[in-house]
């Protein structure tokens, strides 16, 4: 199957004189299941609708947004797989060099704020346009929310945009609900997993504080936060309006107040509606035209994996995916997966490594629990954190099966996981079978964990469990490592400077570390990114579930010297991790002996060595004068004597 068309010529080849939709997307054109677009693109086309790409327009050149025309139904925009800020901007604010998702890894082919910048650039080249945005940036960014990189509350991006509808989570049934309402003229109003504007507020909608309010008050702010989670449920979640003043300008010039609307979450799609999703006939890379160019980096990641679930009921509190993908777990059938599998080793790239097997978390393939299935996911509480829910369901026989029977398959030589493992799910698994399977066969050397952290309170507003926890599992690892006699590690991610870390915390945790033996090689700073709980608390200093006020590292120097205590050991980072040290009168890890962290640097050596020189200078100084009255004395009893002897001779 040929790739979608990107241009008129294209067209004409398929004999298309007008397409429905067109996809506008902020990355290369990737014809993957790993990206959205492709996806949705597929889906619409396996539907009998005509459907085009435009990757990475040039915002400067008006003619090259409508290269395609306009579409009969739609534009449907995002600004590619992550937030086109998160994109181009470090936790520091500096300019990436590279991007993963444009050929020849290059920067500056999409706009900042991309789903906003093409959507009034549409609306410019066609004002009649319907427009539809969705993907990441739009979904963590659908109510009010903190711009880390302006450093203020924004409204929701459905405002800014000027779009006509804002699709929000995962979007395969949404966008084929809203096509079949476009095509047939009907209102789409009550489409679930949709956001709009609206003069009026619909029945039994839960109004959250207005965007004014949220401006103005954290604590209005938090409380919206905390309510946008706790409705983010597809069982019992309410619709949910949010006042957004001044947030149209009419014809006539004037401003009035609308409600953004966000309706219920959709439900997640079913075994069977994700075998579908996947068995759709994806190119399975990226187009020829980026040949030239040096190809999409990104690809390398995904060509040869294959994603068996969606939705994560880990939800930690700094991560999009809970707030996007949703709690629920939604997984492929196993024949699905296997077929995928088999389709991968037919490919002329293919070298016999399946590099995952995994998805938001790998070893999740079912609900948390048969009760969640019926009333939902429980409001301000997690399955796995501070401690595992009582309703907590846990196995791994059913990923079990499918690693083993994608690992029978003629031409794979192995099968990895790179994806995240819950390690704080896998140690309460009673039955050891998979852990076992798992170091045995499925770790290329290296398996990453995420503990994050080892101080309770840190851990506890990152909706983690605590190092106790992590302690275990280590320990189970390395026992079943030995015993099947092979040198492999685990690569712990950490973060610092999340929301209630104080330097005494991130000392903390580097004593764990140094107590540890460990030396880790990349450490996140937090990265306060769109729509997240912790991004919430970053903004605030409040905890949006307690509305207890908490303490946030927000300077440059405390978030890099947080960072530096990390990784102590690194020379670059011998004098942040002083400055840290003293700030918290760790004196004592300052020095020479093997408890300390860093040896005094070498201008206090110099300090010192000046010191002790013009002590010792000073000693020698007032030895002098004493030795030369002592010489002084010495002399004259010598010349007294020499004179009695003198005189003793002369008589």
């Amino acid at each position: 199957m040929a790739f979608l068309p990107i241009s008129k010529q294209d067209m004409v080849k398929r004999g298309y004189n007008y397409l429905d939709f067109i996809f506008v997307t902020g990355d290369a054109y990737v014809d993957h299941p790993s990206f959205g677009t492709a996806i949705l693109s597929r889906l619409l086309e396996s539907k009998g609708y005509k459907v085009g790409i435009i990757a990475q327009p040039d915002v400067s050149n008006e003619k090259d947004i409508m290269r395609l025309g306009m579409p009969r139904y739609a534009f449907l925009v995002n600004a590619g797989v992550i937030d086109s800020m998160v994109a181009h901007y470090t936790v520091s604010k500096k300019r990436r060099h590279d991007d993963a998702y444009t050929a020849g890894n290059k920067t500056g082919k999409r706009p900042d704020r991309a789903v906003t910048v093409y959507s009034n650039l549409i609306k410019k080249c066609y004002p009649k346009s319907k427009i539809i945005i969705g993907g990441l940036e739009s979904s963590l960014r659908r109510f009010a929310h903190y711009d880390y990189w302006k450093d203020e509350v924004m409204p929701s991006v459905l405002v800014d945009s000027k779009a006509d509808i804002l699709s929000y989570g995962m979007g395969e049934r949404v966008t084929l609900q809203l096509a079949e309402a476009l095509k047939k003229h009907k209102d789409f109003k009550d489409i679930r997993g949709i956001c709009y504007l609206s003069d009026t507020l619909p029945k039994n909608a839960e109004v959250l504080p207005s965007f004014n309010e949220v401006k103005t008050d954290k604590l209005k702010y938090a409380v919206a936060c905390r309510e946008e989670y706790d409705e983010h449920d597809s069982v019992y979640g309410r619709i949910l309006a949010q006042k957004h003043e001044n947030a149209y300008t009419a014809e006539n010039g004037e401003s009035r107040d609308l409600y953004l609307i966000q309706n219920p979450p959709q439900e997640p799609l079913s075994t069977k509606e994700l075998d579908e999703v996947y068995s759709l006939p994806f190119e399975r890379y990226y187009h020829p035209i980026y040949e030239p160019l040096g190809g999409v980096p990104a690809i390398k990641e995904v060509e040869f994996s294959v994603t068996h679930n969606r939705g994560c009921f880990g939800a930690c509190n700094f991560c999009s995916i809970a707030f996007h993908q949703g709690r629920e777990i939604s997984s492929r059938s196993i024949e699905s997966c296997v077929k995928e599998a088999q389709l991968l080793t037919e490919s002329p790239h293919f070298k016999g490594y399946i590099h995952d097997v995994g998805g938001p978390t790998a070893n999740f393939r079912k609900p948390s629990c048969k009760k969640q299935i019926k009333y939902g996911l429980c409001k301000g509480k997690k399955c796995l954190a501070p401690t595992p829910c009582k309703n907590l369901e846990v196995t791994h026989e059913e990923y079990l099966e499918l690693l083993k029977k994608i690992s029978e398959i003629p031409k794979i030589k192995k099968v990895f996981i790179r994806s995240g493992i819950r390690f704080d799910y896998l140690i309460l698994d009673k039955n050891e079978e998979f852990f076992k399977e798992l170091v045995k066969n499925h770790v290329s050397g290296q398996l990453k964990v995420a503990p994050e952290h080892c101080s309770p309170f840190v851990l506890d507003k990152m909706g983690k469990p605590h190092i106790e926890v992590y302690n275990k599992f280590a320990k189970r690892f390395y026992d079943i490592t030995k015993g099947i006699n092979k040198k492999q590690y685990l690569v712990p991610y950490l973060m610092s400077s999340h929301p209630g870390s104080r330097l005494q915390d991130a000392i903390e945790l580097t004593l764990f570390l140094k107590k540890n033996g460990m030396h880790p090689e990349q450490v996140q700073d937090f990265y306060p990114t769109p729509g997240t709980i912790s991004t919430c608390m970053y903004y605030t200093e409040l905890d949006p579930t307690t509305l207890e006020k908490i303490y946030v590292p927000k300077t440059q120097k405390e978030k890099a010297e947080q960072r530096a205590l990390l990784q102590y050991f690194k020379p670059e980072n011998k004098h942040l991790v002083i400055s840290a040290l003293k700030k918290a009168n760790r004196y004592d890890l300052i020095g020479f002996g093997k408890n300390c962290l860093v040896t005094p640097e070498k201008t206090e050596n110099k300090e010192r060595k000046n010191s002790s020189k013009f002590n010792a200078n000073a000693g020698r100084k007032k030895s002098f004068t004493l030795n030369n009255k002592n010489n002084k004395n010495k002399k004259q009893r010598a010349k007294t004597t020499n004179r009695r002897g003198k005189s003793k001779n002369k008589k």
